[in-house]
């Protein structure tokens, strides 16, 4: 290291070096000097926005509409999404008060923590989860606690797993279902078994609900729908997933006023706001567009059935996913880390896969796989998997 690379280093925050570049990202960057990679890796619809909302968008532009709008929304978009989160999932939130525009559920998983957490509080959070949940925890001061899941229960949280991690510093809890990586979903009942521990205890919930829509075998249950839950529960959504949004950068934030107007704060110096012409888009989107979302959720159903069957006749134990649009099969019979088997199977077989790691300590012996590609991709995908997986057994005999 030269002296000027030691001098910037010391410049830095104490808490941005503590925390690791995203684990998936490694993967992606060697992918992309390959060719004839089929990547499995990516989180994100592999449909193309629906045309209204695109056309919606434009049509904002043609008209001059590219000035900021309110910090916290357009009241038209925060109306109608007050009126979708009633409709779809039985939670009233009032559009003046209570619902914040973002851009992206990211930044609603940020405003959350930012607003509530002082540095010290613990963050009780599910794994395996989506990599940044952690280091948003981090960033401010707080404390990540991990609390795991396993394939034995589908990857539900336990009530009793949830207890044994409370301490008197514990602030809340970060939940995510459906579950991004593993698809876990959680119904009703199961819920209500976490709501019991989550009022005992008095904490908040942190509810990343951005998978919500793509829940397959049954409705989803957003946690603030259950009695007592509402005035303790932040939820955080979007439309990158529901409508194929992920470029778009718009999402939202639903909460008791105290809860968003402190959130509201840290947006107007943080972001302004939204972009407009995103508002505009998913204002069609959740006014008009669900008949588009539901063909894609039977497209990704279908996937899931093809994808996770196909798994497991290639001899790898995988639990159906309800939700979401990941696999998370085990890959513990290779006698492979979960690092090995990825990196190996992009080397000789050219796919694409994030290592269960990546998602947290519990994540180890598995790995993600996204089905939100095309059927011939996936077909040919599995084809190479089950003959890196031969490959693999040979060489243990």
């Amino acid at each position: 290291m030269t002296y000027t690379d030691s001098l910037n280093q010391s410049r830095l925050s104490a808490a941005v070096q503590r925390i690791k570049p995203s684990g998936i990202r490694r993967f992606f960057d060697l992918a992309s000097t390959m060719e004839n990679v089929i990547s499995l890796g990516v989180g994100e619809p592999d449909f193309v926005t629906p045309w209204a909302v695109r056309e919606a968008s434009i049509a904002s532009l043609e008209k001059g509409m590219t000035s900021y709008t309110a910090n916290a929304g357009l009241l038209e978009l925060r109306v109608a999404i007050a009126d979708y989160l009633e409709r779809k999932f039985r939670t009233r939130y009032s559009p003046e008060n209570e619902v914040v525009v973002t851009v992206g559920a990211s930044e609603g998983i940020d405003l959350a923590l930012r607003a509530t957490i002082d540095p010290g509080d613990e963050v009780l959070i599910v794994e395996p989860c989506f990599v940044s949940y952690a280091p948003l925890v981090s960033l401010i001061g707080g404390i990540p606690v991990s609390v795991p899941t396993s394939l034995d229960n589908d990857f539900k949280v336990m009530p009793k797993a949830i207890e044994s991690r409370i301490t008197e510093r514990t602030k809340g809890i970060l939940l995510s279902f459906p579950n991004n990586p593993t698809g876990a979903v959680m119904g009703e009942e199961e819920l209500g078994k976490i709501a019991d521990v989550v009022v005992k205890h008095n904490l908040l919930v942190y509810s990343d609900e951005i998978y919500a829509e793509l829940s397959y075998d049954a409705p989803h249950v957003s946690v603030a729908s259950l009695p007592r839950m509402w005035e303790r529960t932040i939820l955080i959504s979007g439309f990158s997933k529901s409508f194929a949004m992920t470029g778009w950068r718009i999402g939202y934030v639903t909460a008791p006023e105290p809860y968003a107007k402190a959130m509201l704060k840290i947006h107007q110096y943080l972001m302004m706001c939204a972009s407009t012409m995103a508002q505009y888009a998913a204002l069609e989107a959740v006014t008009n567009c669900e008949e588009e979302m539901n063909e894609m959720i039977i497209s990704y159903r279908q996937r899931r059935n093809f994808f996770v069957k196909s798994l497991r006749e290639t001899g790898m134990e995988c639990h159906l996913p309800g939700g979401a649009f990941y696999a998370f099969p085990s890959i513990k019979a290779t006698g492979l880390t979960s690092e090995q088997f990825a990196e190996r199977l992009l080397i000789e077989e050219q796919v694409a896969v994030v290592p269960g790691t990546v998602f947290g300590e519990g994540g180890e012996g598995h790995i993600r796989c996204s089905y939100a590609t095309s059927m011939d991709q996936l077909e040919e995908a599995i084809e190479r998997i089950g003959r890196f997986i031969q490959q693999v057994a040979k060489e243990r005999k």
